[in-house]
C-alpha cells in the first residue's frame, strides 16, 4: 500500500503547490515559452495534477494517461510552445512535488520505507507515461500542421 497520508497532504495543499510552481515557471528561462499558454489554463492543469494525484495513481489506466497527455501535447504544439519547454514544465511539476514533501518533513518521518518507495515508483511511472504521451501528442500535432 502506498503512503496515503502523503497523497492526502499533496491533494490538500494542491492550490499552494500550483501557486508555487506557477511562480517558478514564470521566472524560468527554460520554460519561458510556457508564457504562450494562458495563465489560467496552465494554473488549472498544474492544480489538477496535484489535486487528483491519488486518482491518477490508483484509478486511472495508462489509456487514461495517454488520452489526457496526448491532448495536452497537441494543445501545446498548437500554441507554438517549444517541446523542450513543455517537457521542462512537466519535470518541474514532479520536482516541485518532491521539494514540497521534503520541506514539509514528511518524507523523513517514520513512514514505512516500503510505502515511500512504492509511492515514489508510482509517481515516477505516472510522470514518465505523461511525458511520453505528451510528446506523442505534440509530434502528432506538428505532423498535421506540417501537412
Amino acid at each position: 500500500m502506498y503512503a496515503p497520508r502523503l497523497v492526502e497532504l499533496i491533494e490538500k495543499h494542491s492550490e499552494e503547490l500550483a501557486r508555487g510552481l506557477m511562480e517558478k515557471l514564470i521566472h524560468s528561462e527554460k520554460a519561458s515559452e510556457m508564457r504562450k499558454v494562458p495563465e489560467a489554463e496552465l494554473r488549472q492543469r498544474i492544480y489538477e495534477v496535484y489535486r487528483n494525484l491519488g486518482d491518477w495513481l490508483l484509478n486511472k489506466t495508462e489509456a487514461d494517461i495517454e488520452r489526457r497527455y496526448t491532448e495536452i501535447g497537441g494543445r501545446r504544439a498548437a500554441q507554438g510552445v517549444a517541446l523542450s519547454h513543455v517537457l521542462y514544465a512537466l519535470m518541474c511539476v514532479k520536482e516541485h512535488l518532491w521539494s514540497y514533501l521534503r520541506f514539509a518533513g514528511l518524507v523523513d518521518r517514520h513512514v514505512e520505507l516500503f510505502q515511500e518507495l512504492e509511492l515514489l515508483q508510482m509517481v515516477d511511472l505516472f510522470f514518465d507515461r505523461a511525458a511520453y504521451y505528451l510528446v506523442r501528442g505534440y509530434e502528432q500535432a506538428a505532423k498535421v500542421k506540417a501537412a
